[in-house]
């Protein structure tokens, strides 16, 4: 028997009022932490050992141009050899061949077992390992390339090969995850179509695959540009390489520190932007992928869900 559930008892929509919860605690865990941080900037800025004058002196100078431009490129070269090797990597330990997933196995563990460091440095004094680097058929005579490595590995290059190799070994992983991420499904019904392998893996895995791809590729590519301060034990000539020349001779330190520091964090900071527009990009769909900060929030007034509008119900 059809019943009709009686609203007539039930407050109006309008008489409806929803009270937020005060949260007292955390103004008063904001306020502590301004206060807090306001100290500490105005302990610094008023610090005399800092030497601001030493650090304007250096900020925009020559000597600290030509080091970003080496930090920059060196990004932007190791992240693109990183990427595309690495890519090759993860399709290698996904492959059935236990000949290509031993050999891309090995490589991981090598590279990211050992300390980016000690890579740099070994790639930088290569030339006491290998006089010469020859190409040419094994346990043979025949050879085709053959060059001095001091020549052949200068400071930029050494630093190339370690940034580049140990990315592709940790982009691997992140690509690989990637992959797996994906249904199976769709590649078999490609499969099914008649579609190779390879051109699968192009035109249908890989491009669903960037939704998990993308965004931490995004975070190695910040962790990338921190990293290349590393290559000043080689003396790159990096940003951090031209810092250390120069606090080598006027013997400020903490000063020259803070323009290195400076210069890193705007360039994170303009690497942030475009991360951030990525993780939006890819994440759309997912459970977090509209999420906004709190600081979005309060200054455009978007709240961070929206109360359903209760009416009457009829039930049967």
């Amino acid at each position: 028997m059809a019943t009709t559930l009686d609203t007539r008892t039930a407050p109006a929509e309008q008489d409806l009022t929803v009270v937020p919860v005060r949260h007292y605690g955390r103004w008063v865990a904001a306020l502590a932490s301004v206060l807090a941080l306001a100290g500490l900037v105005g302990s610094l800025a008023t610090n005399a050992n800092l030497r601001w004058d030493v650090i304007g002196d250096y900020l925009f100078a020559g000597l600290i141009f030509d080091g970003l431009v080496t930090t920059l490129w060196l990004t932007v070269a190791a992240m693109a050899l990183g990427l595309t090797l690495g890519t090759v990597i993860a399709v290698m330990r996904l492959s059935s061949n236990p000949v290509l997933y031993g050999l891309s196995s090995l490589f991981v563990w090598a590279f990211r077992g050992t300390p980016l460091l000690v890579q740099i440095i070994f790639w930088g004094y290569a030339g006491a390992l290998y006089k010469n680097v020859l190409i040419g058929i094994p346990f043979t005579d025949v050879t085709f390339f053959q060059a001095d490595t001091n020549s052949l590995l200068t400071p930029a290059v050494a630093a190339l090969l370690a940034l580049g190799l140990n990315e592709a070994a940790y982009a691997s992983e992140i690509v690989r995850a990637g992959i797996q991420s994906v249904d199976t499904g769709q590649a078999e019904a490609a499969h099914s179509l008649g579609m190779r392998p390879a051109l699968t893996m192009r035109r249908i895995v890989l491009p669903q695959a960037m939704r998990v791809i993308i965004p931490p590729m995004g975070n190695e590519t910040i962790n990338m540009l921190k990293m290349t301060a590393l290559v000043s034990v080689i003396a790159a000539h990096d940003l951090m390489s031209n810092i250390q020349e120069v606090y080598a001779q006027n013997y400020q330190v903490i000063p020259m520190l803070v323009v290195a520091s400076l210069w890193y964090l705007a360039l994170v900071s303009l690497l942030s932007v475009p991360q951030a527009w990525l993780e939006r990009r890819y994440g759309r769909g997912t459970a977090h992928g509209g999420h906004t900060s709190p600081l979005r929030r309060m200054l455009t007034g978007v709240t961070r869900a929206t109360a359903p509008k209760t009416g009457k119900a009829e039930g049967r």
